[in-house]
């Protein structure tokens, strides 16, 4: 299959993701939620790697960054946009979620002594906030938004860019193949929920039909096999191209929530959602060589 109709594809389920998020939270707990996607999507890459005869990873130090990693990228991000989606439109959380390659590209500057302040990434910085507090109506004093929704889902995005950063820190070149890192992580990020969610949760006494197989579709489809297609994307085209499909991601998941759960849409919510994908592409852009070939951070 041509890497454009994949790349359209994982566009499309990562969009949905958000929809199916809030379509789930409407039964179960976001605990339970969150529970049930990392089950199912570890299943998919078990089956994954069981095709591939891939083996897990070996040795405590690199299990135990896992471990923090999969609380980084999975366990926290995974249940704060649930939790989130109880009291904001799915819409709002999509457009969150645009808003860590700006976190990403702030962390870096701190992070990494190779990824220096430019004018360009200072001003992407500026006009990505500019953004946001479009979407946010900042002018309205934030009138009828919950600040407790929104403040999860940001910080839900501020999490992936943490966890990246913990990676490439700690286990960057290590030898294990992505499948096998990935398949190990989600393991261990359902080990977490599995530990957190009784804890938190009770068991529901029932189980409808149509919430459940967004749970189902959440893991298998939006986190395990948008994965792999993700893999094979990056090993086609590489990673810059690959990782533009961040870009459509809040525009799908607008258009879902407006035209499948009816969920209300100003004026300022796609303008802002403009605005903060600007600002994200032009942090993470580089300025033009003397050859004019222009070079992105991966």
């Amino acid at each position: 299959m041509d890497w454009r109709i994949r790349f359209g594809v994982l566009a499309l389920i990562w969009g949905f993701s958000f929809l199916l998020i809030k379509v789930g939270t409407e039964a179960y707990a976001p605990f339970q939620v969150t529970l049930g996607r990392l089950l199912f999507g570890t299943a998919v890459l078990a089956a994954a790697m069981a095709v591939k005869r891939e083996a897990l990873p070996r040795g405590a130090r690199t299990w135990g960054h896992l471990t923090v990693a999969a609380f980084f990228l999975n366990a926290l991000p995974f249940s704060l946009f649930a939790y989130s989606e109880l009291t904001i439109p799915s819409t709002l959380a999509g457009i969150c979620n645009a808003t860590s390659p700006l976190w990403g590209m702030a962390l870096s500057l701190v992070a990494f002594s190779e990824d220096r302040p430019t004018r360009r990434r200072v001003a992407g910085l500026g006009i990505g906030f500019i953004g946001v507090l479009t979407v946010l109506g900042a002018w309205q004093g934030f009138s009828g938004l919950d600040f407790g929704g929104t403040a999860m889902a940001l910080l839900a995005s501020l999490s992936y860019p943490v966890g990246w950063i913990y990676l490439r820190r700690t286990l960057g070149g290590s030898g294990n193949s992505a499948l096998s890192m990935t398949g190990a992580q989600l393991l261990l990020g359902t080990a977490q929920l599995a530990v957190v969610t009784p804890l938190f949760t009770t068991v529901p006494t029932s189980f409808p039909v149509v919430p459940l197989l967004a749970v189902v579709a959440l893991g298998a489809l939006g986190t395990g096999f948008a994965m792999l297609l993700q893999y094979g994307l990056v090993a086609e085209i590489g990673p810059t191209t690959a990782q533009m499909v961040t870009y459509f991601i809040p525009v799908i998941a607008t258009v879902a929530g407006v035209t499948l759960l009816g969920e209300d849409l100003s004026w300022n919510t796609p303008v802002g959602a403009l605005i903060v994908l600007a600002g994200a592409a032009l942090t993470q852009s580089r300025a033009r060589t003397r050859t004019g070939i222009t070079a992105r951070r991966t």
